[in-house]
């Protein structure tokens, strides 16, 4: 593999389990606590993001379904997807970036959140930066695939999967992170 490319088969309890690993590397306060992977916000250390923080930095102010805008066709411009991945995950940054200059913010890997998934949790969360449902089975993933139909690789497609899973073989190839801390 490419070490270029980005981390795939990732679980979300290896995605968490990373976050902290990378916090104590840096001499940060880890944000999870491994036995009920309950998130302590307050903490300075790595987390994966909020679904709601995942699509305010990849919309970047816009309203489209696209962060660059309604063209199902540019697409190809800025993300790794169904229609010109060849079936595989991309060295990361090879395409364009979203206003503010994050690459890979649709196609490539599906990316987790911290919020488990609830399909109609944001017709009745608080408007101001909501944090998902406290509990669940499945956790959100974003931002779409190397597998995923243009739709799916649009700022507001959510999707979801089990987050425990310790299998690699269970755990599926599209499914990545990207990490962030509180300043």
């Amino acid at each position: 593999k490419n070490p270029k490319n980005p981390v795939e088969q990732a679980s979300w309890t290896a995605a968490a389990k990373f976050c902290n690993a990378r916090s104590l590397q840096d001499g940060l306060t880890p944000c999870y606590d491994v036995k009920t992977w309950q998130c302590n916000f307050a903490a300075n250390g790595y987390r994966l993001p909020t679904e709601a923080e995942w699509e305010y930095v990849c919309r970047a102010g816009t309203t489209t379904k696209f962060y660059f805008g309604d063209n199902e066709e540019e697409l190809k411009s800025y993300g790794w997807f169904q229609g010109n991945s060849a079936s595989k995950t991309h060295v990361v940054a090879q395409k364009m970036p979203n206003p503010r200059g994050l690459y890979d913010m649709a196609g490539n890997l599906w990316e987790w959140c911290n919020d488990y998934y609830g399909p109609k949790y944001y017709q009745s969360s608080p408007a101001d930066n909501p944090r998902g449902p406290d509990h669940g089975e499945k956790r959100v993933l974003r931002g779409g695939a190397w597998s995923s139909s243009s739709d799916d690789c649009a700022s507001w497609a959510r999707g979801c999967d089990e987050s425990g899973a310790t299998d690699i073989c269970l755990t599926m190839d599209s499914n990545g992170f990207r990490c962030i801390r509180r300043r």
